[in-house]
């Protein structure tokens, strides 16, 4: 019995060791496995790394969007940053120094979204807006604000930001979500980050004085259709007449987002209306005052072009043309308005009895 029972205890004590044994050795070879796929960098299901590094960016940008003020830096005379001067009042500083300078578009004020600064992101390039966020060059964003609850009832949903740059050709994207505070409501505040580039050219033709009274300036309107500002660096005018061709290459100068700006042949002497700026076009000439007449009255052709980078080539963004085949006839003080539909067909085009510079009719903000 008592051999037995020795016996017993030995078959145990082997079984333990064998199980000891294979656990180790399975644990060993999960350790080797595990080193293996770390060194060969091996990506499988969800964890790209591509995929990682852009959902990281998201959230990293978002944060810095509703996480405090934000911030702006000057630049100075030689390009470089005037870091001594800066400040977090971005949201009072103007389109065209926010474009010149470097800035970070934080949202929130003591606590709440600020509605000041929500209003300023017009402003704000779409690439000064990613660049200030963090984002690598090859990163864009598209950001959308809205209300998701309200005592009024008929805000809840109501969209107080939308913009960005097109997402469809997008190889990788990701979002991200943050709920803030503003006036008693919460707003949805929700970032998508791509990599469809930063374009958002749509800049359009909208209104055209060739034939000022009283010796005034001729002048240009063109209008953002976007919700952030667009720079014009790579933006042209064209003029062709029967007599003349003339050609501007602007290398400087912002649009705010959703707003009008008049090119004019004298700022001094120009009716702004409701334009939100002033670009003087005098010394190119392309556009003429008093006396100096340089748009045809007769027949002419003005195009917006656009040269896309990497390219040489400009091209035509919308067209204006007055006389020829077109049965569009200006008269003292008319304006040739752009009315919706295609800005490159002349069918889209008509002649109005009085110039509103600066105004741009609801079927035009919503025609693109």
């Amino acid at each position: 019995m008592e051999e037995s029972g020795h016996t017993c205890i030995r078959s145990d004590e082997r079984g333990l060791t064998a199980v000891i044994e294979f656990l180790s050795a399975f644990t060993l070879f999960l350790m080797i496995l595990t080193a293996f796929m770390s060194l060969a960098q091996l990506e499988m299901g969800s964890n790209d790394t591509e995929i990682d590094q852009v959902d990281q960016a998201t959230v990293f940008a978002l944060d810095r969007l509703v996480g405090d003020s934000g911030w702006y830096v000057p630049a100075l005379e030689n390009g470089e940053l005037d870091h001594t001067n800066s400040t977090s009042d971005w949201d009072d500083v103007s389109a065209e120094d926010l474009q010149k300078g470097r800035v970070q578009t934080g949202l929130i004020l003591a606590g709440e979204l600020d509605e000041n600064r929500l209003k300023a992101l017009s402003n704000v390039t779409l690439e000064s807006f990613s660049e200030g966020l963090g984002l690598a060059e090859d990163l864009s964003a598209y950001l959308h604000i809205s209300v998701q609850t309200s005592t009024n009832t008929t805000r809840v949903g109501l969209v107080l930001f939308e913009g960005g740059s097109d997402i469809n050709s997008a190889r990788m994207a990701s979002t991200a979500s943050s709920i803030v505070r503003m006036s008693g409501e919460l707003v949805i505040v929700t970032l998508q980050v791509h990599d469809a580039g930063r374009q958002s050219e749509n800049l359009v033709l909208t209104e055209v004085m060739a034939r000022p009274i009283g010796g005034g300036p001729e002048w240009i309107e063109i209008y953002n259709d976007n919700s952030f500002a667009t720079s014009l660096f790579g933006w042209s005018l064209n003029v062709t007449s029967p007599s003349s061709t003339n050609n501007v290459l602007f290398q400087s100068g912002v649009i705010s987002g959703y707003s009008t700006a008049l090119f004019t042949g004298s700022i001094s002497s120009q009716v702004q209306g409701n334009a939100t700026q002033m670009i003087d076009l005098g010394t190119f000439g392309i556009l003429g005052t008093g006396s100096m007449n340089l748009l045809d009255d007769g027949s002419s052709v003005i195009e917006l072009r656009f040269t896309r980078p990497g390219q040489t080539k400009p091209l035509p963004n919308s067209r204006a043309e007055w006389g020829g085949q077109t049965g569009l006839l200006l008269g003292i003080n008319n304006a040739l308005v752009w009315e919706g539909g295609s800005p490159l067909n002349s069918a889209s085009w008509n002649v109005n009895q009085v110039a509103t510079p600066g105004d741009v009719p609801p079927s035009v903000t919503n025609a693109s």
